[in-house]
């Protein structure tokens, strides 16, 4: 690479906003860095020439100048010349090549050479000068501007959300429909043949797995693995460049735009899974590529009293340090850029008890979340945190403020209990069921604060939930040592794939049994991608490097008769309001009713020692004229009434149904007998109910 001698013209330009921002005639380029002696902005052309230009206005800390000549397409960085000592948690180096933290596009990804490390290998404690710029990704200035036709967010209440978690790359790329040079992308993504399938299924909105523009870990790299899901971030506000077929030199930005909106005519909303917790710098031995040489202190969390070490309470190296105003900053303008500039419908936080860290322990109140409750657009989007991290403390569910709803892992691990067989877990069962207003309703939330879920991203499939008691991570090249070894799964009866026809039929039951509780339940379903249709990793509960067939959506090989039966459970909840309440139940007396009721399997109404008896059957009654809440336009919410029966005992039961919540009863849903649904049932009579197996039944009388 040659360095170029003639820098191109400049202005003095503006420090606000922050990165390179175009405007149809040149370019403005602003950097933060507080600890900056002087700063370079470093151009290349298409043949890789390098070009400096010194940044010689400043204004707060920000570096900038305006370009006339530059626009989208441009590959740049950054050079920050500055103080060098790690022991004060000062990492300047004017030989490595910077990211911009704003940059909207990047391009190309990390070659792991001893230049990306800010010290010579073997020795820690030594500097190292070699320039990295051949190495590392190049930001890009994109054209920010785009024909967003009649895009409107379908803004779908909570309360009615089914969302569907997916990965952009292995959603599609496998897909016999779509071309193949568009698997894997976000133009994949937005094929009339996935829209189809999604919208068929009757989800409201897609979760998709980390987007930022994420590194692959060196030690990935070297035992020939990536890093799929994603988690590892170097650019907040760029989409990853892996998966656009379009181009890397901000067509990515415009492919993406593309994705939302077409997802968007078909009603289905957008969310992403961000992780503003770490980045892809890791701790002191790891590369410089962005922050870390632009103003360590104050992007990441340092320790006190040693600070060149990091503070590290997501298991990756570091944290942000979100105390730092500009740190705050950067999150907040990444996330108002995605809701203003690419129209997306919320987000879903990673490791979000980070976010909550301004010192040591874990406070709601901190200044992140003072932050998104007065910001008058990130306020308005769906919120979701994943309310946990590694910290002291980390483990907060239903700890989170008013506006935001959770994941919500007690509900995972009691579903799972439940159709395990364990002991004892029949009111927590009930409580999950209902929306877990134990958790949300002291501090004012409704169920849609409670994101239930069985499986996701993290652990076993649905499939392997019910086919396999340990984890099967050899394919990960660590010894089967990493991933979680406490899953509260159940195999069935046998270990892995069995020809044994007893355990595949109580497995697909199983199967069945997860997804419509799952769908049953008040609250926001989250539904993982490919458990429609019995999609297995093969017992892998830490896919996180395998892009490859472990993960990726297999179309060939679908569970048709569980998919059909998915699409019925998710029609049975969009036609059934009593199944999504915008409110909690009350359980007392309503226009002459109950809201809801509990039976055992004889018909009688559940007691206080019924509770605790260890009994592993229940009967729920949803009362569809005791709604209290109003729709959108003042309208009394009515429905019909729903009996649900669950028996998570090993042994069928002839179950009498309660006299005194109706006499005339439809089979709407069997997890057992597909073919029993449409049959009548009286109460009058007993109605048997499979082993293992749930039962919906439709009230055809007035009670």
């Amino acid at each position: 690479m040659t360095e170029a001698t003639m820098p191109p013209e400049a202005w003095p330009g503006e420090p606000y906003p922050l990165g390179a921002t175009y405007d149809g005639a040149g370019t403005n380029f602003s950097l933060f860095s507080e600890v900056a002696e002087r700063v370079e902005l470093c151009l290349f052309d298409a043949g890789g020439a390098e070009s400096r230009l010194e940044l010689d206005e400043v204004d707060a800390f920000c570096w900038h100048a305006y370009l006339p000549s530059i626009g989208p397409g441009q590959r740049y960085g950054f050079r920050v010349h500055g103080p060098w000592d790690p022991g004060r948690g000062l990492r300047c180096n004017a030989a490595k090549l910077l990211l911009d933290p704003y940059a909207k596009a990047i391009e190309g990804g990390v070659d792991w050479a001893p230049a990306c490390y800010p010290y010579n290998f073997g020795d820690e404690a030594s500097r190292n000068d070699e320039d990295s710029a051949r190495y590392v990704p190049r930001s890009v200035v994109h054209n920010p501007f785009f024909d967003w036709g009649n895009d409107r967010p379908p803004d779908v209440p909570l309360n009615e959300s089914v969302i569907y978690e997916l990965h952009v790359k292995g959603f599609t790329a496998r897909h016999p429909e779509i071309p193949e040079p568009r698997r894997g992308t976000y133009a994949g993504l937005a094929h009339p043949a996935a829209i189809e399938y999604l919208k068929g299924l009757g989800i409201t909105a897609v979760e998709l797995l980390p987007v930022h523009q994420f590194v692959h870990d060196a030690h990935l790299v070297e035992r020939g693995l990536r890093n799929y899901w994603g988690y590892n971030s170097i650019g907040f506000l760029a989409p990853h460049n892996d998966y656009a077929a379009a181009g890397q030199r901000g067509e990515q930005v415009a492919e993406f735009k593309a994705m939302v909106r077409a997802l968007h005519g078909a009603g289905i909303e957008v969310i992403l899974d961000v992780v503003y917790n770490h980045t892809a710098e890791g701790n002191h031995l790891g590369p410089v590529l962005s922050m870390k040489g632009i103003d360590n202190a104050a992007y990441y969390r340092l320790v006190p009293d040693n600070p060149q070490f990091y503070y590290d309470t997501t298991g990756t190296g570091n944290s942000l340090n979100v105390g730092h105003p500009h740190t705050l900053q950067l999150i907040m303008d990444s996330l108002r850029y995605w809701v203003t500039d690419v129209h997306v419908d919320g987000f879903r936080f990673d490791l979000a008890a980070s976010l909550a860290r301004q010192f040591h322990e874990v406070d709601r109140l901190s200044a992140f979340f003072d932050l998104i409750q007065q910001d008058p657009v990130v306020s308005q989007v769906k919120l979701i945190a994943e309310p946990w991290d590694i910290g002291e403390g980390g483990y907060q569910v239903g700890n989170f403020p008013p506006l935001w709803s959770e994941w919500n892992g007690r509900y995972r691990d009691t579903v799972r209990d439940f159709w395990r067989g364990e002991p004892a877990t029949l009111g927590e069962f009930a409580s999950r069921l209902t929306g877990s207003s134990d958790l949300y309703q002291a501090d004012a939330r409704h169920p849609g604060a409670s994101v239930n879920f069985v499986t996701a991203h993290d652990g076993f499939t649905v499939a392997d939930l019910v086919s396999y008691n340990d984890k099967h991570n050899e394919a990960n090249g660590e010894d089967n040592k990493d991933g979680e070894s406490y899953n509260r799964s159940w195999n069935c009866g046998t270990e892995g794939e069995t020809d044994d026809q007893d355990v595949r039929t109580l497995r697909h039951r199983q199967q069945r049994n997860f997804l419509a509780t799952l769908l049953l339940s008040q609250g926001v379903t989250m539904l993982l991608g490919g458990d429609e249709t019995g999609r297995t990793q093969h017992g892998n509960n830490n896919a996180y490097c395998q892009d490859n067939e472990i993960s990726w959506l297999d179309w060939e090989h679908q569970d048709k008769v569980l998919l059909e039966f998915t699409r019925r459970m998710i029609t049975l909840r969009r036609e059934h309001p009593v199944l999504r309440r915008r409110r909690f139940f009350q359980g007392v007396p309503i226009r002459g009713s109950v809201d809801i009721g509990w039976c055992r399997p004889d018909g009688a109404e559940m007691s206080d020692d019924d509770w605790g008896s260890g009994i592993g059957s229940v009967g729920v009654f949803l009362n569809g004229e005791a709604i209290t809440s109003r729709d959108r336009r003042g309208q009394r919410v009515t429905d019909d009434s729903l009996l649900l029966l669950f028996n998570g005992h090993h042994e069928p039961i002839d179950w009498t149904l309660p006299k005194q919540w109706g006499l005339s009863w439809e089979l709407i849903a069997d997890t057992a007998a597909p073919e029993r649904e449409g049959s009548p049932a009286s109460s009058d009579l007993s109605l048997p109910v499979a082993p293992r197996s749930v039962v919906v039944l439709i009230r055809r009388d007035d009670g």
